[in-house]
């Protein structure tokens, strides 16, 4: 299988330790060190990309993250335990997303990771933290390999038991938008374009298996280089391959220019993505005028028509963040919190004491498959692959140059 490697957007745990806390505009405190003489600190880390182009939904998961460690504070939910959160910056690049890995593993003081965004990332991490025993959680990551393995489609295998997400799997929510274009839309016949990244090529493959399935036909198949700009050569083969829609495997800062651009060559036909299309910054990307049409599906019912996410929408809001929470901030809350109950789980377990965090990992990660609760998104748990247990998919598209959320609402399974 050519996608052995299959990424998705994660939200990586970084270990830098006080980039993540020191924000002027939230100085309520995490209770860093609060606990003096009789407390333990216990440090999560987390990773995503910080900077660069991916920056605005990297922090917004970061930020995420870091409500979901101040509320368990507040909330003192683990006994004499404060935690801090250590975000690293892994740029949307997979070997700086192993060396992140790696320099939590030496932080005596973490326990377990948050993140990483992209799937690819995730990949280039999880067995450096599997040899650690240390758990690492996504909210982003929708790449099946992450959980089920290179086969997934043929003989799922877990490759790691340290691995979990909040989040389905593209395997599960790429043929709702198959559905839907080929149904509701009457897309017949598609061009399928991919970024050459795991999540990118991972998600067209998903699509294209089930769009093929209802009869559709896949006119063309292309790739950009998600380092360039100008597509003229792939908008040319799609206006010429007679395709009336096109799905795009790949994220938002290349999704929204090719659309533009595709718009400009005179194709008007509807674009199809993933989640990682479903951002608020692919508007002004694309254009106003020229987004209309695009379509991408995102996990969960839309955030704010969830009651069980209200409290978190509101807690983010008063936090004053500069950023938005965008479409994986409440799955990062999520992660977030259920790595935090494991902890408080595993401690429990050794008679109340959290002791040495390296000590503690283990016992975390046994812990965590247990976990279970109502959280942001809906039920928070985990199958025996580590996927979500929570199995909703929406669909979302830009109608008038604004994303109308939930147009379709699908429950898998």
């Amino acid at each position: 299988m050519h996608h052995t490697r299959l990424l998705k957007f994660g939200v990586p745990l970084l270990a830098g330790a006080l980039t993540l806390t020191a924000c002027g505009s939230r100085d309520e405190g995490d209770g860093t060190g609060s606990t003096a003489g009789a407390g333990t600190t216990i440090t999560i880390g987390f990773d995503a990309p910080l900077s660069k182009d991916l920056a605005a939904v990297g922090l917004g998961m970061k930020n995420s993250a870091e409500l979901a460690v101040k509320k368990a504070n507040a909330d003192k939910v683990v006994p004499g335990v404060t935690f801090k959160l250590a975000a690293k910056d892994d740029q949307a690049t997979p070997n700086i997303g192993q060396q992140n890995a790696a320099a939590f593993v030496a932080d005596q003081n973490v326990v377990g990771v948050v993140g990483a965004y992209n799937s690819s990332v995730s990949a280039a991490m999880q067995s450096t933290l599997h040899d650690a025993t240390m758990v690492q959680v996504s909210g982003a990551n929708t790449a099946a390999a992450l959980t089920q393995g290179a086969d997934y489609k043929t003989a799922p295998k877990r490759p790691y038991d340290n691995y979990f997400r909040t989040i389905s799997t593209d395997a599960v929510a790429a043929p709702v938008m198959a559905d839907y274009f080929y149904k509701d839309l009457k897309v017949k016949k598609i061009a399928t374009v991919d970024d050459k990244k795991t999540y990118g090529t991972g998600i067209v493959d998903n699509f294209t298996d089930a769009y093929e399935k209802l009869g559709g036909k896949v006119a063309i198949h292309q790739s950009i280089n998600p380092d360039e700009s100008d597509y003229a050569a792939v908008v040319n083969s799609v206006k010429s391959s007679g395709a009336q829609g096109v799905f795009y495997g790949g994220e938002y800062p290349q999704a929204g220019p090719l659309k533009k651009q595709l718009v400009a060559a005179g194709f008007n036909g509807p674009m199809g993505g993933g989640d990682a299309v479903k951002d608020d910054q692919l508007i002004p990307l694309a254009g106003a005028k020229a987004a209309n049409g695009v379509c991408a599906h995102s996990d969960g019912a839309p955030i704010d028509s969830l009651d069980s996410a209200k409290s978190f929408v509101a807690d983010y809001k008063a936090a004053g963040y500069p950023e938005g929470h965008g479409v994986f901030g409440a799955y990062v809350y999520d992660a977030t919190t259920a790595l935090i109950k494991a902890v408080g789980a595993a401690v429990d377990a050794n008679g109340g004491k959290a002791g040495d965090p390296t000590q503690l990992r283990p016992k975390v990660v046994a812990a965590m498959q247990q976990v279970a609760f109502d959280g942001a998104t809906g039920k928070v748990g985990f199958d025996e692959y580590g996927d979500s247990v929570n199995q909703v998919i929406s669909v979302n598209c830009v109608k008038g140059g604004a994303w109308k959320n939930g147009v379709k609402i699908v429950t898998v399974k």
